[in-house]
C-alpha cells in the first residue's frame, strides 16, 4: 500500500510521508530542495521557526504553482519570540494566511507552565491561525500534565523514532493512541545515518537481500509499520523518489519483528553518542533541541 492519507482528531487529513527542512539550510539551496520535492509528489512540507528556513519554504510553495489547499504546512514555535509575534512572523515568512499544523517544539519553551502555553495555542486554533495544532517532543508526562486543563486536544506529537529508541518511546506511542493524538516520526533514518554498523544492520540486509529495497526505503516501510506519519529529506532526487517508492514495500511480520529485537539492543556506540551527534548538530544550526529529556538523559 503507497502512502496514504489519515485522519487527524480535527477530521483534517495528514499525509504520512513529509518533507522536513531541519538540514536543508537557507537560501537558494533550501527553496531548491523544497520545490524538488513538492515536484516529485510530496505535499506535506514541514519547518519550524528555528530552522530560519520558512520563507525558503514559503518561495517554494508559491513557485511551486501547487494551490495552497493541496498541500499541508507544518511549522513550530521554536520561543525566538512571543507566541502571537512567532506564529504571526511564521505566516508572513511562508507567505499563506493559516498553517495546517503549529507545533509546539519543545516541552522547555513552556518554563514550567505547559498549560499556560497550551492554552496560547488554543486561542491561534480559534482564530483560524492553524488549522491544527500540536507537540514535538513531549513525554507522556508533559501531555498528560497538558489534558488536565485543555479544551482543544493536541492533534499531533512529533518525535524521534527509529529501531534504537522504540522501546523508550513505547509509552509515548501507546499513551498517544488511547488519546487518538497521531505520531509523527523524525530523524527515522538514524541507525545507517548517524549510527552504522549496529545490531539493525542484520534485519535490514537481509531484507534488502529478498526485496531489492535500500535500507533506508526498509526503515521507512518500518516506521509506516508502526503507524506513523514519517518525516524524511534528502537533496537529492533518487532518495526522495525511493522514499516515494518505500510506501509500496510491504515488509512481513517476521521483518518487523527482526528489526525490532535488533534495535532493542541498542546502537553499538549507545544512546548517548546519538544524542551528542545531534546535539552538535543542532548547535551548529542554531536549534534549540529537547531530545535529551526526551529520551531520559
Amino acid at each position: 500500500m503507497p502512502w496514504e492519507t489519515i485522519k487527524l482528531n480535527t477530521g483534517s487529513e495528514i499525509s504520512t510521508l513529509g518533507f522536513g527542512t531541519w538540514t536543508t539550510g537557507n537560501g537558494q539551496q533550501a527553496t531548491d530542495q523544497v520545490e524538488q520535492a513538492l515536484g516529485l509528489g510530496f505535499d506535506h512540507v514541514d519547518t519550524a521557526q528555528a530552522y530560519r528556513n520558512e520563507a525558503e519554504a514559503g518561495q517554494a510553495l508559491r513557485e511551486s504553482g501547487i494551490p495552497r489547499s493541496e498541500i499541508f504546512i507544518t511549522t513550530k514555535y521554536s520561543g525566538l519570540r512571543d507566541v502571537e509575534t512567532s506564529i504571526q512572523d511564521s505566516l508572513k515568512y511562508l507567505g499563506v494566511s493559516y498553517v495546517d499544523l503549529y507545533l509546539i517544539h519543545s516541552p522547555r519553551l513552556a518554563q514550567g507552565d505547559i498549560p499556560g502555553l497550551w492554552k496560547k495555542f488554543e486561542q491561534i486554533y480559534a482564530r483560524g491561525l492553524a488549522k491544527n495544532i500540536g507537540v514535538s517532543n513531549f513525554t507522556v508526562a508533559d501531555m498528560t500534565l497538558l489534558l488536565k486543563d485543555a479544551k482543544v486536544k493536541p492533534a499531533v506529537n512529533q518525535i524521534m523514532f527509529h529501531p534504537y529508541v522504540q522501546v523508550q518511546q513505547l509509552p509515548c506511542l501507546e499513551y498517544c493512541k488511547q488519546q487518538d493524538i497521531a505520531i509523527e516520526a523524525y530523524s527515522p533514518l538514524i541507525p545507517i545515518t548517524k549510527l552504522p554498523g549496529g545490531p539493525v544492520d542484520k534485519p535490514l540486509a537481509d531484507i534488502a537481500a529478498r526485496t531489492g529495497a535500500t535500507y533506508d526505503q526498509i526503515l521507512l516501510a518500518w516506521n509506516k509499520s508502526k503507524g506513523t506519519v514519517v518525516l524524511t529529506t534528502s537533496s537529492k532526487k533518487s532518495r526522495l523518489e525511493g522514499y516515494i517508492k518505500a510506501g509500496d514495500l510491504a515488509l512481513t511480520k517476521e521483518d518487523i519483528s527482526a528489526i525490532d529485537s535488533a534495535g532493542a539492543l541498542g546502537p553499538a556506540w549507545g544512546y548517548k553518542v546519538i544524542l551528542q551527534r545531534l546535539a552538535i548538530a543542532a548547535a551548529a544550526a542554531g536549534i534549540f533541541w529537547g531530545g535529551s529529556r526526551l529520551l531520559g538523559f
